[in-house]
């Protein structure tokens, strides 16, 4: 007797073993190919539905599923300059390095702070040199090259919350909004009351949400003219504060919103003969390296950069994985030191 296709009983897929599990399609995943990042329960479990289901890889077919470069773009949206400027950048790039390594991962650096880096990070990404990005320093004012990397299917995950894709993209971020009242409060509690900040550029995350700490505490004593903006460089943070001065003398404490910048403003301070804590006393955000060599040390608040890397990774993978991308805020701590 001939059989049609419709009396042929369904082959049982990766999404009848994941329900039989309770595990998630991307959980079976992993499973078959090697069990990396795959709990002994969840193991168990798997090895079991599959045992019930009847399941049978087809080899064909994952031949083609797993056809990975095994390799990770660090997509750095900014300029030359900058990343030699900015330590971040590194420290970033020398955590995520290392948590791949790991996993035998490769990473590949991609600079894009120009229309032509971009546009050639757009075509290497897009035509699947890499199996997914880690996306750092977004800027809201640069959508293009995200949307297009984002509509082509490829994973990616941020540094910092992506404006514009908060709901699009995984990211992991500093608890910025928590960390800046922190340090506002610190000033605040050495007795100072005329409190200025730098804040950092109105298109990134970091800055948008470091000057809405600092202006939640501060409440009804805000101040819109002791606010002036900065780009994180040391540069503008030293043109930051000199503007300030000049509008504002009477100030007596400063938070930047980040480390370079409060080395730039000290730097202006200095120059001035103004002491530091005596006259104005400063603070910082990142704990960069540059904390511990200004004159006087910068007390800052503590980005956890490793633990950044490490989950930028791991979320990075399970969605490369078939896993829905997450978000992540991690806290920050006070590091008190001469400047304040």
């Amino acid at each position: 007797m001939t059989m049609n296709s419709g009396d042929r009983p369904r082959r049982p897929t990766v999404s009848d073993v994941a329900a039989e599990a309770g595990v998630s399609r991307g959980t079976v995943s992993r499973y078959l190919n090697g069990g990396h990042w795959v709990s002994p329960e969840a193991e168990a479990a798997v090895a079991a539905a599959i045992r019930k289901t009847g399941y049978r890889i087809n080899p064909h077919a994952r031949s083609l599923a797993t056809q990975r470069t095994n390799s990770v773009a660090f997509l750095l949206t900014e300029s030359f300059e900058r990343l030699f400027e900015d330590p971040n950048f590194a420290r970033l790039m020398r955590g995520t390095s290392a948590a791949l390594a790991e996993r035998d991962v490769s990473l590949v650096f991609i600079l894009a702070g120009s229309d032509a880096e971009r546009r050639r990070a757009r075509d290497f990404i897009t035509q699947g040199h890499v199996d997914g990005v880690l996306l750092v320093s977004s800027h809201a004012g640069e959508p293009g090259l995200i949307e297009e990397i984002h509509r082509a299917g490829v994973p990616v995950i941020a540094c910092g919350i992506p404006l514009g894709f908060e709901r699009k993209l995984g990211w992991v971020a500093a608890d910025d909004t928590t960390g800046a009242r922190e340090m506002t409060a610190h000033l605040r509690s050495l007795g100072r009351t005329r409190i200025a900040t730098i804040a950092g550029p109105r298109d990134t995350s970091g800055g948008i949400q470091r000057l809405t700490g600092f202006r939640e505490e501060l409440g009804e004593a805000f101040d819109a003219d002791l606010v002036e903006h900065g780009d994180y460089s040391r540069r503008s943070g030293r043109a930051a504060m000199a503007a300030l001065l000049e509008r504002a003398p009477d100030i007596d404490a400063v938070f930047a919103a980040n480390d370079l910048m409060a080395a730039g403003a000290l730097a202006e301070l200095a120059e001035r003969g103004i002491t530091v804590p005596g006259r104005i006393a400063v603070g910082g955000f990142d704990d960069a390296a540059v904390a511990v060599e200004t004159t006087p040390a910068l007390t800052t608040m503590r980005q956890p950069f490793d633990r950044i890397s490490q989950e930028m990774v791991r979320l990075l993978l399970e969605v490369i994985a078939g896993e829905k991308p997450a978000r992540m805020t991690l806290p920050t701590d006070l590091v008190v030191r001469d400047s304040a």
